[in-house]
């Protein structure tokens, strides 16, 4: 009889932790698509900004860069807002304001999506896959494509552009 307890114990031990390591993902999940979600209903939020976010525990790290001052405050506003979330720690950069990179900005943007380029569905709104982040001449692209193709394409398009220092491509397959 003294053995047959251990066993009990154990296998009720086993089922509790399964199903606090199941609810511990699923509000990992839940916490994670909340902070999606808001993210991506701001306002104002153009293909030339980018947002990311990583979630440790109940503290949220927002990175990317932004051309609007407010975005950055904005999206810590929200995110502390969303239940669970204790920490924010907000290391968006606000990209300086620059008529040169405006320019550049508004070429690169021409050079991706204008209606001969075969990745102009790749911009469907304020939520385009690709966004253009330019700082001071060096220009990075962020995002998701389809294919290794499209971001070859993508990168060709942007080593057109006049003025552009240099070219980072962090377009992800998927």
């Amino acid at each position: 009889m003294k053995n047959a307890m251990p066993r009990f114990s154990m296998a009720v031990l086993a089922i509790v932790l399964t199903a606090g390591a199941a609810w511990s993902s699923a509000t990992g999940s839940y916490m994670d698509n909340q902070v999606r979600r808001e993210l991506n209903k701001l306002p104002f939020i153009t293909v030339f900004d980018h947002m990311n976010y990583e979630i440790t525990g109940d503290t949220v790290r927002l990175t990317g860069a932004v051309t609007r001052p407010w975005l950055k405050n904005d999206a810590e506003t929200v995110v502390k807002k969303i239940e669970g979330v204790s920490t924010v720690i907000n290391q968006i950069e606000v990209l300086p304001l620059s008529r040169f990179d405006d320019q550049i900005r508004h070429a690169t943007y021409r050079a991706l999506f204008n209606r001969n380029s075969s990745l102009h569905h790749y911009n469907v709104g304020s939520n385009s896959s690709i966004r253009i982040i330019v700082n001071n001449g060096h220009v990075a692209l962020e995002g998701f494509v389809t294919s290794q193709m499209d971001s070859q394409l993508a990168e060709m398009a942007v080593r057109q552009v006049p003025g552009t220092f240099s070219i980072t491509n962090h377009l992800k397959i998927g």
